[in-house]
C-alpha cells in the first residue's frame, strides 16, 4: 500500500501512464468523470483527444493500435456511448489490433435492475472482443490493467473492454499503481519443428508465403524479407496488410483480399506448399474459403501463429507452429529449389496489375494514382474505409518499408477519416492521405471537428460519384437496371470542410489534380479535395454499364 489516498479514476490514469500510454480518444460522459478529472493533470504525458462520436473515437483507437503497436485507448460512457463504439471494437478484432476500451458503468448498487443506460458488457461484447471485464473493487484496478495491457498485445492482438462502475471510480484507495508493463517475449518455434518446416519448403515445386498481422517489428520484417529474397519465394500479403512487406522487393507479388487479382488466386490454388505466417484465414484472404479445401487443404500448409486458437481453426495444417512472427523470422534459414520461374511470373503479373484503361468521366483515378505514386513521400500513411474506391489505395500503390496502410479488414465504412486523424496524432510530421467515397466520408465527417481541435488535419480525397458504389455494383450484377436505395444526394463538401477550418476545393478535371494536391500539401490546416468521379468508373476494368449489360445478357440467356 501507499501512504497516498486517491480515487479510482486517478489510479487508473497513473497505471496507464506507467504502462506507456500516451494518447487516448474519447467522448465524455458523466459515468467516468473521475477519469476525465485525472486526465486533466496528464497533458503532455497522456493526452485525451476529444472526438465527436464514439464510433469515430473507437476507430481512432483501433487505428492507433494498428499503427503504433501500442494499445489504442478509447474512453466512452455507458449504454449508447459504448454501443456507438462497438464498430471500432469489431474492427480491431478483425484487424488483430491492440485496443482497450474504457466504458462507464452504473454504480455497483444499481447493477441488474436495468438502470439508466445499464448494459451487461460481458454479454454484449463477449464474442466481439478478446476479453471483457468489469472492475467492481477499486484496489483491483492495477491487477486488471496489467492483464488488459498484456491481453491486448499478446498472442493474437485484439481489443479489451473494461467496464468501470461510477462508484468504483470515485472510491478512495491506497493501492500502489503499476510501475511499467510486463516484459513478455514472443513464443519461439521448437527447433525440430522449424527444421521440418524448412524441409517441407525445400521439397516444394511451387512454394508460396502468405503473411499478415500488425505486430511485426522492424527487425522481424527485415529478417522475413531477407529470407524470402534469399529463398526466391513469392510473398503474398493477407487482406490489407501489404504495407508490412516492401512492395518493391522482387519477391512481393500482391495482396489476397477483396477484388483478388487472378494471379493471386492461381498462386494460392496452385501452390503445393504454403507457409502462412501470422495470419488468420479470413474469408477475403481465401476468396470465400474456396482456394483451400476446408478442413484439409490439398496444399501442404505450414501455419505459424502466436495464438494456439488460430492454428487449425479453419484449416488442418500439415505442420502448425505456435510462434510469434518476429521470433519465427529470426530462425528462418534460406531454402532453394527450382521455382525461380514461378516467382518471376507472379511478380510480372503483380507489376502488370498497375496498368488499367483510361477511366470514363472528368477525373481519371488511374492517372491520379500514378501521379501520387510518384510524388508522395516514402513514409506516407494512407487510410481508407470501405467501398469500391478502396481499390485505388489498396491495389494501385506500392508500399515501401516506411509507408503504412490503415484499412479495415472488417470492411467498415467510415474508418478512413478517423484512422487518418489518429495517424496525424501519432505522427504529426508525416503526410497522411485519407481516401474516402462520398458515402464513406459521410459516416464520420463530423470528425473533421476532432482533427481541427487536435491540430491533426490530414489530406482527405473524397471520390464523389454520387452512389454507394459497392452496393450498386452488386445490385447491377444481381438485379440489373433496377436501382433502389443506392443513389446519394450529397452536401457541398467544400463548404462543409471549410466550416471546420480545412483548405478545400473541388477537382473536376484530371489535369487540375497535381496543382490542387500541391496546395493541399502546403496547407497548414489540412485539406479536403472533392474529386468528381463518374458513376460509370465503378471499377478500374469494368464500367457500370458493362456490368448492367452483362447481367441483362446473362438473364436473357437463361431458359
Amino acid at each position: 500500500m501507499t501512504d497516498r489516498l486517491r480515487n479510482g479514476g486517478e489510479l487508473l490514469v497513473e497505471c496507464l501512464v506507467a504502462l506507456g500510454a500516451r494518447k487516448g480518444f474519447g467522448v465524455p460522459g458523466e459515468s467516468y468523470l473521475a477519469v476525465l478529472d485525472a486526465l486533466h493533470d496528464t497533458a503532455g504525458r497522456l493526452d485525451y483527444v476529444l472526438c465527436r462520436n464514439e464510433g469515430g473515437a473507437a476507430f481512432m483507437a483501433a487505428a492507433y493500435g494498428k499503427l503504433t503497436g501500442s494499445p489504442g485507448l478509447c474512453f466512452v460512457t455507458r449504454g449508447p456511448g459504448v454501443t456507438n463504439a462497438s464498430i471500432g471494437v469489431h474492427t480491431a478484432m478483425q484487424d488483430s489490433a491492440p485496443m482497450i476500451v474504457f466504458v462507464g458503468q452504473v454504480g455497483t448498487d444499481m447493477k441488474g435492475r436495468e438502470a439508466f443506460q445499464e448494459i451487461d458488457y460481458r454479454a454484449v461484447f463477449g464474442t466481439m472482443a478478446k476479453w471483457v471485464t468489469e472492475v467492481d473493487q477499486v484496489d483491483r484496478l492495477p491487477e486488471i490493467m496489467a492483464r488488459a495491457w498484456t491481453t491486448a498485445l499478446s498472442g493474437r492482438p485484439g481489443p479489451v473492454v473494461i467496464a468501470l462502475p461510477e462508484d468504483m471510480l470515485t472510491a478512495l484507495t491506497d493501492a500502489p499503481a503499476l510501475t511499467g508493463p510486463a516484459r513478455i517475449t514472443e513464443p519461439a518455434p521448437e527447433p525440430g519443428a522449424m527444421a521440418d518446416a524448412l524441409a517441407l519448403l525445400a521439397q516444394a515445386k511451387r512454394p508460396l508465403v502468405l503473411f499478415g498481422g500488425c505486430n511485426w517489428t522492424d527487425t522481424g520484417r527485415a529478417d522475413f524479407q531477407a529470407w524470402a529474397e534469399a529463398s526466391d519465394i513469392p510473398v503474398v500479403a493477407a487482406f490489407r496488410y501489404q504495407d508490412r512487406f516492401d512492395n518493391h522487393s522482387p519477391v512481393f507479388v500482391g495482396e489476397a483480399g477483396v477484388g483478388m487479382a487472378p494471379h493471386i488466386k492461381a498462386l494460392i490454388r496452385d501452390a503445393d506448399v504454403i507457409l502462412a505466417i501470422n495470419l488468420r484465414f479470413g474469408e477475403m484472404t481465401t476468396d470465400g474459403y474456396t482456394l483451400l479445401n476446408v478442413p484439409v487443404p490439398a496444399q501442404k500448409l505450414i501455419h505459424v501463429h502466436g495464438s494456439d486458437r488460430e492454428i487449425g481453426k479453419v484449416y488442418v495444417p500439415t505442420l502448425g507452429l505456435q510462434a510469434g512472427p518476429n521470433a519465427f523470422a529470426r530462425q528462418l534459414a534460406p531454402v532453394n529449389g527450382g521455382w525461380a520461374d514461378w516467382r518471376k511470373a507472379a511478380r510480372a503479373a503483380y507489376e502488370a496489375g498497375f496498368d488499367a484503361p483510361a477511366q470514363p468521366g472528368p477525373v481519371d483515378m488511374v492517372k491520379i494514382a500514378a501521379w501520387l505514386r510518384d510524388h508522395l513521400p516514402e513514409d506516407m500513411i494512407l487510410t481508407n474505409g470501405a467501398g469500391n474506391f478502396t481499390v485505388w489505395p489498396n491495389k494501385f500503390f506500392r508500399f515501401g518499408p516506411k509507408a503504412r496502410l490503415l484499412a479495415p479488414q472488417s470492411g467498415a465504412m467510415g474508418y478512413g477519416l478517423p484512422a487518418a486523424i489518429a495517424a496525424k496524432v501519432a505522427h504529426p510530421d508525416r503526410t497522411v492521405v485519407c481516401f474516402a467515397g462520398d458515402g464513406d466520408f459521410q459516416m464520420n465527417c463530423q470528425e473533421l471537428g476532432t482533427a481541427m481541435q487536435a491540430g491533426a488535419q490530414p489530406i482527405v480525397l473524397i471520390l464523389n460519384n454520387g452512389i454507394y458504389g459497392t452496393i450498386r455494383a452488386h445490385q447491377e450484377r444481381t438485379y440489373p437496371a433496377r436501382v433502389s436505395g443506392t443513389t446519394l444526394q450529397n452536401p457541398d463538401f467544400v463548404v462543409l470542410a471549410k466550416s471546420y477550418g480545412f483548405h478545400a476545393e473541388t477537382v473536376a478535371a484530371t489535369d487540375d489534380f497535381p496543382a490542387a494536391f500541391e496546395r493541399a500539401l502546403a496547407s497548414t490546416s489540412g485539406a479536403v479535395l472533392e474529386l468528381i468521379i463518374s458513376p460509370e468508373a465503378l471499377t478500374p476494368r469494368q464500367t457500370l454499364s458493362q456490368m448492367r449489360n452483362d447481367a441483362l445478357a446473362s438473364k436473357k440467356a437463361k431458359p
